[in-house]
């Protein structure tokens, strides 16, 4: 009799022990599933987003040349009208992320800065130069670099800022989705995503 129940005990470990096997490689077998799946939306999201809007602004430029003692001076003047494209862009295939497969954590630990691109069309109207003091390449240039001076402070006080950070955090918000959808936490840095909204709490 005591024979019979040491191999029914012997009999019910094997056959806990075999479950307990199958279960702890099922398990591994999930883990490693999901671990390729947020791989592979890693890299999908790593890819280039670029946000275009355009832009009008109309300048005056003006110089003049004094000579003799201020007496006599020369004047060189014109009307300068700029239509330029701008772009935002994000390579997101420079986000760096760290997969904590033990805790089934994924952390962000880097976004790249956007990359704003100013191509402007500048065209000259009414230009009136004296002999003394004419359009030189000097003039172009400078006039060039205060276009887009003033350009980037206009566009970076626009919409077209907020539209990009928008498409960046709709990118994000797949990762975010898909960890969240697996049970496994989403960190940007230090900081625990627990929800969409917070994404958008990021100082980008």
């Amino acid at each position: 009799m005591r024979n019979i129940l040491l191999g029914i005990v012997l009999a019910l470990l094997i056959v806990f022990g075999l479950r307990y096997c199958e279960y702890q490689k099922e398990n591994r077998e999930q883990l490693e599933a999901n671990t390729a799946l947020i791989q592979k939306q890693l890299q999908n999201v790593g890819k280039l987003i670029v946000t275009e809007g355009n832009y009008a602004q109309v300048f005056t430029y003006e110089d003049w040349k004094k000579f003799y003692i201020d007496v006599l001076s020369a004047r060189k003047k014109a009307l300068v009208v700029v239509n330029a494209k701008a772009t935002i862009a994000y390579d997101l295939s420079a986000v760096k992320t760290q997969i904590d497969e033990a805790n089934k954590t994924v952390t962000i630990t880097h976004i790249p800065e956007p990359e704003l691109s100013i191509n402007p069309n500048i065209q000259y109207y009414d230009v009136q130069q004296d002999y003394f003091n004419q359009f030189e390449a000097s003039d172009y240039n400078k006039i060039k670099d205060k276009i887009e001076v003033s350009l980037r402070k206009k566009i970076e006080a626009s919409e077209l800022v907020t539209n990009a950070q928008n498409r960046l955090i709709s990118e994000l918000q797949k990762i975010y989705i898909l960890t969240n959808s697996m049970g496994w936490t989403l960190q940007y840095k230090e900081q625990v995503i627990s929800s969409e909204a917070d994404l958008q709490q990021i100082d980008y």
